[in-house]
């Protein structure tokens, strides 16, 4: 489903944007929602802080979507945020989707991370490797809620950091997926079959807007990763990761590309049309790589005295919560850190004056004198 950049104005949620999105955030949003949105408190987190759920719909078929499992990781909120206002508005045979579907949606699964921006919970237990242990009570919540909603569909909503891109290429990897493994050997179960046609039809979607910015993730089988694991269940689940696009460090841009993709699966879960597609469309989709850096300085040895064969110089932001609001500060990579990086999302060559003004003016000409 491609809507229009008018029709995604009207369903985007604009009153939530950025990286920093906790509870207080959207609260408002969600208690404007219509009374078909049920609402529900379904548990506490470690510090005490509300996890909730949203269920709408009538259908047969149950979709259960969780996001924020890592605390720092947003865009994808934004996207399931702007699929509740798409569907309230009765845009895209929404009315069509309540009556073959059910939904349920956890939008912050770890809201202490989420409240320090963090990928962690309190407890500095990452909850996307706690699947089988469940030693922590949010891993425990969403357990419960997969039991006792028992969905024929998982969407498991996550962001990637800057450094991926597509195959070979010099493109970002905008919006990455994946169909989790169930075993060692990466077999194709019925279950995973269904999570590559799922994956498949949204490639085809993005294809049309962001051609070639579109990866698949690593899918080494980890039975504590909560997507292995229901996958090892047989329920059919799809990790979604929102990426990077040119200078779309805020994630606007991919938020609307998650949400885009979101309608996609769940128009094919609801027209039944997976024989559209075909495990080949899922394994052309190229795996991600971790070529990139945010910015690439050319000729640093002009600065700094060191030998040409060094002379390239890699940085990466750091994502730091002042204030309630997230700023990116530049940190020079280690040689260990860059030694695959190809590219950089900027590039910069320090025999050029203006390109050393602005690393001078963006704190950057500092980490290499």
């Amino acid at each position: 489903m491609i809507l229009s950049d008018k029709e995604y104005s009207k369903v985007k949620v604009t009153t939530i944007t950025g990286r920093y999105i906790t509870n207080e955030h959207i609260q408002e949003f969600l208690n404007g929602l219509p009374g078909y949105f049920k609402i529900q408190d379904i548990g506490l987190s470690i510090q005490k802080n509300t996890i909730q759920s949203i269920t709408f719909g009538t259908g047969p078929k149950r979709i259960l979507m969780w996001s924020q499992m890592h605390g720092n990781e947003a865009t994808t909120t934004k996207a399931v945020l702007d699929f509740l206002n798409c569907i309230q508005l009765q845009i895209d045979g929404a009315s069509r989707l309540l009556e073959v579907c059910t939904f349920k949606m956890i939008p912050i699964l770890n809201p202490d991370g989420a409240k320090a921006y963090t990928r962690v919970n309190a407890n500095g237990v990452d909850l996307n490797r706690d699947a089988q242990e469940l030693s922590q009570p949010e891993s425990q919540l969403l357990r419960k809620e997969y039991e006792q909603f028992a969905p024929h569909y998982c969407f498991n909503l996550h962001d990637q950091r800057t450094i991926f891109n597509v195959g070979d290429t010099k493109l970002p990897a905008a919006v990455s997926f994946l169909a989790p493994a169930f075993d060692v050997g990466r077999n194709i179960s019925s279950s995973r079959e269904i999570s590559m046609l799922l994956i498949a039809a949204m490639n085809k979607t993005l294809q049309n807007i962001i051609p070639g910015q579109v990866g698949r993730y690593d899918d080494g089988f980890n039975p504590n990763c909560v997507g292995d694991a229901f996958q090892m269940s047989n329920t059919p689940t799809v990790l979604f990761e929102a990426g990077h696009f040119y200078n779309d460090y805020k994630r606007e841009e991919t938020r609307k590309y998650i949400f885009l993709a979101l309608l996609t699966a769940v128009h094919v879960i609801a027209e039944d049309t997976f024989n559209s597609y075909t495990i080949a469309d899922y394994n052309n989709i190229p795996d991600n790589n971790k070529f990139f850096c945010d910015i690439l300085i050319k000729n640093a040895g002009t600065i700094d005295g060191t030998p040409s064969k060094t002379n390239t110089r890699y940085v990466l932001y750091k994502e730091v919560l002042e204030n309630g609001n997230i700023s990116f500060e530049p940190k020079l990579m280690t040689a260990e850190d860059s030694k695959d990086v190809r590219f950089g999302h900027v590039t910069k060559d320090c025999k050029m004056t203006e390109d050393l003004q602005w690393l001078a003016d963006n704190g950057i000409l500092r980490l290499i004198k």
